[in-house]
């Protein structure tokens, strides 16, 4: 008799990187477009993941220009940050293929390919520029409205019906 071996039926969540124009909407600009790909995250159908350095960023450009005028509630800002993005903590390696021609947007490209994550959610031209180049090696890089355009009802955090 051959043994049956159990297939788990729950893989887990897809991955997904954020780069900080979307942070933004959520957490600065309350842009409800991105309100789908947050909940995605906050229900755990989407695992955010992120680095210290993004963190990093986010605080800087939040300190200057219109999203100073804003007045972002910093503290909010750290906790949200702490609360559901699950941070790397080892650097990744720089990708060799996909090298984007804004310096400061690669550490979110090679955070991507180095935890294979399944999307990197972005606004940048220069990000998005690599789209189809990232789909040959497996990612998806999108606009948070294709990502949400594209979403299953699970990856969406909601519960389909039995």
């Amino acid at each position: 008799m051959i043994p049956v071996i159990p297939v788990p039926t729950n893989a887990a969540p897809p991955k997904v990187v954020i780069d900080t124009q979307v942070i933004m909407d959520w957490l600065v600009f309350n842009n409800q477009s991105v309100a789908p790909l947050i909940q995605a995250v906050q229900t755990q159908a989407l695992i955010w993941i992120g680095l210290a350095a993004m963190k990093a960023e986010l605080l800087h450009v939040l300190g200057r220009g219109i999203a100073a005028s804003y007045g972002p509630d910093l503290v909010l800002i750290d906790q949200e940050f702490a609360r559901w993005c699950h941070l790397i903590e080892k650097d990744p390696l720089p990708a060799i293929r996909l090298v984007c021609r804004d310096k400061d947007d690669q550490m979110f490209i090679d955070l991507a390919l180095a935890e294979q994550a399944s999307f990197l959610i972005s606004r940048d031209r220069a990000v998005l520029a690599l789209a189809k180049r990232a789909r040959r090696v497996g990612l998806a890089i999108m606009t948070p409205e294709a990502w949400i355009k594209q979403a299953t009802p699970s990856a969406l955090g909601v519960a389909q019906a039995q």
